[in-house]
């Protein structure tokens, strides 16, 4: 198990925990004074109260957590956001507002999910031209809906 330095910044900071033994999100909490409207269609800071000391070659990313998005329509529009090995300020979310309903955030609201993954750098070697393959380019829905698929499939 990956050991991660962890600091709360605010007495009333709740620390990120895992819902379940196999989830691989640990939830984020609203460490707030007073609550917080979000207005519809925009944006607010919230504050988590802690900070991270991640291992050189993790990151920990803030993902939206599915319920809040089901039922308030509220996200991160900047998913998913990145929190590099050096980074040692305070975590933030970003939270948007995608209903035509204000949206109220109060203190230990559980607001997204962090999940801590390894990465690597890379080194790219730039080459003249890139290898073939039978997809070529084609990006962007160049293989169709699906429906188009099970049509082709039939004939």
């Amino acid at each position: 198990m990956l050991k991660v330095k962890i600091v709360r910044l605010h007495k009333q900071a709740i620390l990120p925990v895992y819902a379940t033994a196999h989830a691989a999100g640990m939830d984020i909490s609203a460490c707030l004074e007073h609550p917080v409207t979000i207005q519809p269609f925009t944006t607010a800071l919230i504050s988590s109260g802690f900070a991270l000391e991640l291992p050189e070659g993790y990151e920990a990313q803030l993902r939206p957590r599915s319920g809040l998005a089901l039922r308030s329509m509220i996200s991160l529009p900047n998913t998913p956001a990145t929190i590099d090995a050096d980074y040692r300020g305070e975590v933030k979310v970003i939270l948007i507002n995608y209903s035509s309903e204000p949206f109220t955030v109060r203190h230990g609201d559980r607001i997204a999910q962090m999940v801590v993954a390894q990465v690597e750098q890379v080194c790219f070697d730039e080459v003249e031209e890139l290898g073939t393959t039978a997809r070529g380019d084609g990006g962007f829905g160049h293989t169709g809906t699906g429906n188009q698929a099970a049509e082709a499939a039939k004939a």
